[in-house]
């Protein structure tokens, strides 16, 4: 494929905030998304200016145009001369953003729109889905506390985890008649978190009588946003340090949690490695550079993949290859401010994550379903 157009635009996405697509010969397009609960860690989505529409339309292309790309690995020279633009860690320039909308873009092209065919690096085994059922934290402030209670179905086929997710999650409505859900798709509630999970094991047992599919439960903390001075505030009072990693490890073991995402806040490294639990998952901590993801080997089990917060497809391979090397499962993650763009889970099968993690309401959610189950039938 040889590059004879580069073009971007605007778009809005699931929060009605602008982010960007760009359009690579005129027929292959690609989005990416915004996000609420930001590490101090990620690549800038934009520059402070905005989105550089012109930089794309005028300067990329020009720099690009008649470039032939065949395989993964001449993305390389794609990156040199978008790094060579804005040299800056952050992307202060350019934007993790724009950066990953053009390769995605590229990819679509290269692959003529099978991208999880075209890098695949497995027979392509389905991840396992991890569905946010309730919101709270950044997403729904006036919820609870948490940032998200997730369900991790583990049915045979991906698509009987998603029917058994669609039953627990239209349960939860027909029991609670919540009100509204956040933009990714979970309920608000003003239940604690001792009465979710209690609530949510009810569910799932019953789920499991009705299908014989049985289904995990967890938990986002996303606890960099509830620490402050050294301590963790919660709506109905606040944790030192030790008591947040007890309170943690106290749920863990009552509710038998399966998946535990950033029970303590990001620069506490050790800390992670006192909570106890079957996957437990760094978020914000796994953008940090190699030196640091070392210094937490043994600590977590599990990190979050969002290639917008790297900002370089390349990179976002690299990851996970080192995840890989040190025995660290990866969740490619959807972001709280979603498009419709359905390329993680193009690269979820294509670059064998373990799980993923998305909505199942709302058409920006719903449309990684979709691309997960005509890629679950192509296998087939």
């Amino acid at each position: 494929m040889r590059i004879k157009r580069i073009q971007a635009e605007t778009i809005v996405n699931a929060q009605g905030k602008k982010t960007i697509e760009v359009i690579v010969n005129k027929k292959y397009r690609a989005s990416t998304p915004l996000g609420i609960s930001l590490g101090r860690n990620e690549v800038l989505a934009f520059p402070s200016s905005g989105i550089p529409v012109s930089v794309v339309n005028r300067t990329l292309h020009r720099a690009l145009k008649g470039l032939k790309l065949e395989e993964f690995s001449d993305l390389e020279a794609v990156e040199k001369i978008l790094f060579e633009y804005d040299p800056s860690p952050n992307l202060a320039k350019l934007g993790g953003n724009v950066v990953l909308a053009l390769e995605y873009a590229l990819l679509r092209a290269m692959s003529n729109n099978e991208v999880w065919k075209f890098l695949k690096t497995s027979h392509g085994e389905m991840p396992t889905p991890i569905i946010p059922c309730f919101s709270g934290g950044k997403h729904l402030s006036d919820s609870c506390d948490f940032q998200e209670f997730l369900l991790i179905p583990h049915g045979e086929k991906f698509s009987d985890s998603i029917m058994i997710s669609q039953y627990i999650y239209k349960r939860i409505w027909e029991e609670l008649k919540p009100a509204r859900k956040s933009i990714t798709g979970g309920w608000a509630t003003t239940l604690d978190p001792v009465s979710i999970l209690s609530f949510l094991k009810n569910l799932k047992e019953e789920a499991y009588d009705k299908f014989d599919i049985s289904t995990g439960i967890g938990i986002d903390v996303a606890a960099s946003h509830l620490f402050e001075g050294g301590s963790y505030f919660y709506k109905n009072g606040k944790l030192a340090r030790e008591a947040q990693i007890r309170h943690i490890n106290m749920l863990s073991s009552i509710y038998s949690l399966e998946y535990i995402e950033d029970p303590i806040e990001e620069n506490d490294k050790d800390g992670f490695g006192y909570i106890k639990g079957d996957v437990i998952c760094g978020d914000d901590i796994a953008f940090m550079d190699i030196d640091w993801l070392n210094l937490i080997t043994g600590k977590i089990n599990a990190i979050t993949i969002k290639p917008n917060q790297i900002g370089s497809i390349i990179k976002t391979k690299q990851l996970i290859d080192w995840a890989r090397k040190n025995n660290i499962e990866t969740v490619m993650s959807y972001r709280a401010g979603e498009t419709q763009d359905p390329m993680i889970s193009d690269l979820s099968v294509a670059f064998n994550t373990q799980y993923i993690k998305t909505g199942i309401s709302g058409k920006h959610n719903t449309s990684k379903i979709g691309r997960l189950k005509e890629i679950e039938r192509e296998i087939k």
